[in-house]
């Protein structure tokens, strides 16, 4: 029998694999073998098979699926009492050789243990030996892939103390290629770089190790703003001053038994951790190319002597460029194995893609989130080159426009490649190969419209077939819009459709090829669907270059049974179905040619038709936010509702759409900002503040920090510009928040001072208590605490005058606070009990967890840690429950905190390195520096100085730029909410 988590999950009886009856089974096995032979509570199991919203039934249903797994392994020869039923919860009974985990840690233990260095190599060796690649890679749940990730750091960590060891052992030249590929996957550990620089060296490759230097004090400087540690400075000096102190060890005596770990990839060309795979679904249709295909193969083949990293595809609109671009992208994917990066330039719409814009999309596609991506074009463009340093990655830019477009998001690695469509050429871009793309050839474009319409139908009459394909010019948009009329019309013989598009009259083209052009199958389109289908197209239009849900055709057409029309559209190949959201919802999209003319066509519609038309989509946006907002973890960035409209789609709809609410908000991400700037277009201030505010507390969950100030800032210019107060304190507000987060506390206060202004001048109590608690937010964490302690009363005040519950919550444990940092311990207790006894009556989990993070400083300030880390694993759940990223760090924190106060490093070092990512992650350099600091602490009491100094070192670099930017020295106070 033998089980592993170390790698894909596993599970062998009789020596035979164990097929599981589904990913509940699954889970259930991995949590259980995760804490193998200690008791998993049924709390634990609840939150690894729900990610969120876990229902009324979740513990039977655990039950049920326990007693399931525990069936299908004795079924299979596994004893009865292989997992047992617990007070409490469920437990796995197995030996160290039935699990590679509790070997792992057996072996590691016993590499501890050793005294020799040889030995404690072979035993790090063995640890190695027992992963099959990434822990749980194919079990999806957000509380394993915690677990994952832990493991996988310390397999990390692991092979890293296994390489140290065997550099000191004198293997120098065998150790060269781990350790580049290590370097590879960690590009700023120092520590890796140093071992590679000295191997190098100790090879006689002493260029080699300068440039690894090199490399690393430019991605730290581009990356981090940092220079090297004086540790690995002084190295570098000493190897150009070839320090005979370098000179290498006497080799061991021995090879070790046990083979270098890497096998899941080669250890020269490691692939990403998760591979970015963007392109789009390829056309299941596609037709000939041949030649075009054959030189982009050429262009992409590493090892062709006429390979050019940059190839653009020029042609006229609809002549299949991007279709070509995918298909091609598609079949040399297998070279590019770090993936596939996909961006729509939409050179072709009425806005066109800011680059910065692109570049902020494709550094968040490369897990780089919040105000970790830099302000600056530049900066942006530097960060997104230094990713794709070593890395085989292929980038496709669809619809691209000019050069300047194009040139900040070209890679510089030899090993990535781009393919660009356009529809002009690009003739500054450095060493690009053009190709030109014309209209198919008649064979090509016989054999699409067959494949369409079908072979049966064209052998019956080949000649009307001729006369169809001559009357759309061999143009792939022609040809797919007529052969999608004939498909919708089985009983229409060809005949038909020739005698209605072989008049050039009826056939409208948007560019032009010859004497015929894409308008052309467009006209020809709309005059044969009815009315009310081209009000729809027209009206479309004019919602923007989105990819969109397919109620918005209600709203615009103000019926509750548009989908016939919808269907009429999409039908006619002038709508199109692109794709089928996470939500199982399917998305459409005019074609950036037929929403132009889709534009034209609506410009004669009475400008009030239109503007109404506008306000009730728009009224659905809202409405939407609203619903999708009251079912996220509890907030206070929402505002309460102004005078904007709004319109309700059936509950039926509403319910299937709201069944996932961040799964709904992901989806409609692009539509959050394209409906506040349509607002904002059309002069609607009143909805333009509302649909901006209503993204808030999505925004603030996913951290998407660069959405969030370009949706309030637009919308802010659009209410000071109507004078519109309320909106645009509310909108201050939110920008007051959202620079908190990002350690700006100067603007932060000039913000909230002005929103507070415009609320007292509009009687706005409710606002002007969240922005007075957010200044004492500011207050104390720059260390002005009577002034914190004001603020927060005066906010507590107000909330309680207008009996707002939430607010009191929140100002209840923000007092709390302030009274434990006086050291007024019982008035402290008295306040967090209050607010814990409000959030629990209001029925607000996210707030009860809040409040339980920030008890548990009292519980540890009196001597009861034990106390402390139950309220702390108990808000911890509940954040991964909801997928909050930013309080799970700060509850991290905390845990990190209490365990240093027990002066136990080793729990305490993971869970503030977590925590640290965690805010990295999100660009909050104020609590990743207090992260480090402590990490540094525990060091040096350890005597680890060397740790000590380079984690200390990396807090002052991080509280120096928070310095800049607030003009001030002091490093600040952690900021959690």
């Amino acid at each position: 029998m033998r089980f592993g988590v170390l790698g894909p999950l596993c599970a062998q009886i009789t020596g035979r694999e164990v097929r599981l009856n589904g990913p509940r089974q699954a889970k259930m096995l991995a949590a259980l073998l995760i804490d193998a032979n200690n008791i998993v509570a049924t709390e634990r199991l609840v939150a690894v098979m729900w990610d969120t919203n876990a229902p009324a039934t979740a513990v039977r249903q655990v039950q049920d699926a326990v007693s399931g797994l525990r069936r299908n392994l004795v079924a299979r020869g596994a004893p009865g009492s292989l997992i047992s039923t617990r007070r409490g919860g469920y437990e796995i009974h197995l030996a160290r050789d039935q699990l590679d985990l509790l070997e792992f840690d057996h072996e590691r233990h016993l590499a501890e243990q050793h005294t020799a260095p040889f030995e404690r190599a072979v035993a790090l060796r063995r640890a190695l030996a027992c992963w099959r690649g990434d822990a749980l890679v194919d079990t999806s749940s957000q509380a394993l892939e915690i677990d994952a990730a832990r493991l996988n750091e310390k397999r990390a960590a692991t092979h890293k103390q296994c390489l140290a060891v065997e550099l000191d052992l004198g293997r120098h030249r065998e150790v060269i290629d781990e350790l580049t590929a290590l370097l590879r996957e960690h590009p700023y550990d120092e520590q890796v770089a140093e071992h590679l620089i000295v191997a190098l060296y100790r090879c006689r490759r002493q260029g080699e190790a300068l440039q690894v230097y090199e490399r690393l004090r430019r991605t730290l400087a581009d990356e981090l703003g940092v220079d090297p540690t004086p540790p690995l400075q002084a190295l570098h000096q000493r190897i150009l001053t070839a320090d005979p102190a370098l000179t290498a060890p006497v080799p061991a005596s021995r090879p070790l038994d046990i083979p270098p770990e890497s096998p899941d990839a080669p250890a020269a060309e490691p692939a990403m951790a998760m591979p970015v795979r963007q392109l789009p679904l390829d056309v299941s249709d596609f037709v000939g190319r041949a030649e075009a295909l054959a030189e982009l193969a050429g262009l992409l083949d590493g090892s062709a002597p006429n390979r050019a990293p940059v190839a653009v595809i020029v042609g006229g609109p609809g002549v299949g460029k991007s279709c070509l671009v995918t298909h091609a992208a598609r079949l040399a994917s297998a070279a590019f194995p770090d993936g596939q990066l996909y961006l729509d330039l939409a050179a072709t719409s009425d806005e066109p893609r800011d680059p910065g814009l692109m570049l902020a999309e494709a550094l968040r596609a490369l897990s780089i989130a919040g105000s970790a991506i830099p302000n600056g074009l530049a900066e942006r463009a530097a960060l997104y080159r230094s990713l794709l340093v070593d890395r085989r990655m292929l980038v496709v830019l669809d619809d691209a426009g000019h050069a300047d477009q194009v040139l900040p998001l070209l890679p510089a690695a030899d090993g990535c490649a781009v393919l660009i469509t356009s529809r002009t050429l690009l003739t500054q871009l450095p060493g690009a190969r053009h190709i030109d793309l014309d209209v198919l050839s008649p064979a090509e474009a016989r054999e699409l419209f067959t494949g369409i319409v079908g072979r049966r139908r064209v052998e019956r009459e080949p000649g009307e077939a001729d006369a169809i394909l001559d009357c759309c010019g061999n143009l792939p948009l022609a040809i797919r819009i007529a052969s999608g009329k004939l498909t919708g019309r089985p009983a229409w013989s060809l005949r038909v459709l020739r005698e209605r598009i072989e008049d050039e009259s009826r056939r409208l083209a948007e560019l032009r090829i010859g004497d015929l052009s894409v308008r052309a199958s467009v006209e020809l389109s709309l005059r044969l669907l009815p009315a009310e289908a081209v009000r729809a197209l027209s009206l479309l239009g004019l919602l923007g270059a989105y990819t969109l849900p397919g109620w918005v055709v209600g709203p615009l057409l103000d019926r509750s049974d548009a989908e016939e029309v919808l269907d009429t559209l999409v039908d006619a190949s002038l709508v199109r179905l692109t794709a089928t959201d996470a939500l199982g919802e399917p998305r459409y999209r005019l074609h950036d040619l037929i929403r132009t003319c889709a534009v034209e066509i609506a410009a004669p519609l009475p400008t009030e038709d239109k503007r109404d038309a506008i306000i009730r989509v728009l009224s659905v946006w809202l409405e939407l936010m609203g619903r999708g907002t009251d079912r996220l973890p509890g907030g206070l960035l929402a505002a309460a509702p102004g005078s904007a409209p709004r319109r309700s789609l059936p509950d039926a709809v509403v319910d299937r759409l709201m069944a996932d609410p961040f799964g709904w908000f992901d989806a409609e991400r692009d539509n959050l900002l394209g409906a506040v700037k349509l607002a904002v277009d059309w002069g609607l201030d009143e909805l333009a503040w509302e649909l901006a505010a209503g993204t808030a507390t999505y925004y603030d969950h996913r951290c998407l920090y660069q959405d969030w100030q370009h949706g309030h800032r637009i919308a802010l210019d659009a209410a000071e510009a109507a004078g519109n107060a309320r909106g645009a304190s509310v909108l201050l507000r939110g920008l007051g928040q959202l620079h908190i987060y990002q350690d700006e506390f100067d603007r932060a206060t000039r913000t909230l001072e002005s929103s507070i202004e415009l609320c007292r001048d509009s009687g706005d109590k409710r606002g002007e208590a969240l922005s007075v608690a957010m200044l004492g937010t500011v207050s104390r964490v720059q260390g002005r605490d009577d002034e914190a302690l004001e603020r927060v009363e005066q906010a507590l005040a107000i909330a309680v005058g207008e009996g707002d519950r939430h607010i009191e919550a929140q100002l209840s444990c923000s007092m709390a606070v302030m009274r434990l940092m006086q050291g007024r311990l019982e008035e402290a207790e008295s306040w967090f009990t209050g607010a814990l006894r409000v959030a629990r009556a209001l029925d607000d989990e996210h707030r009860v967890a809040v409040v339980l993070r920030r008890f548990s400083r009292l519980h540890d300030r009196r001597g009861d840690p034990d106390e402390a880390l139950r309220c702390l694993w108990q808000a911890l759940a509940t954040f991964e429950r909801l997928a909050d990223e930013r309080c799970a760090a700060y509850t991290l924190l905390e845990v990190g905190r209490v365990y240093a106060g027990q002066d136990d490093r080793d729990r305490a070092s993971p869970a503030l390195e977590r925590a640290a990512g965690l805010f990295h992650r999100h660009g909050d350099r104020q609590d990743e520096a207090t992260c480090w600091q402590l990490i540094g602490d525990l060091d040096a009491a350890a005597g680890a100085h060397h740790l000590a100094h380079q984690h200390r070192g990396r807090a002052l670099r991080l509280w120096q730029m928070i310095g800049d930017i607030n003009q001030t020295k002091a490093p600040a106070r952690p900021s959690s909410p």
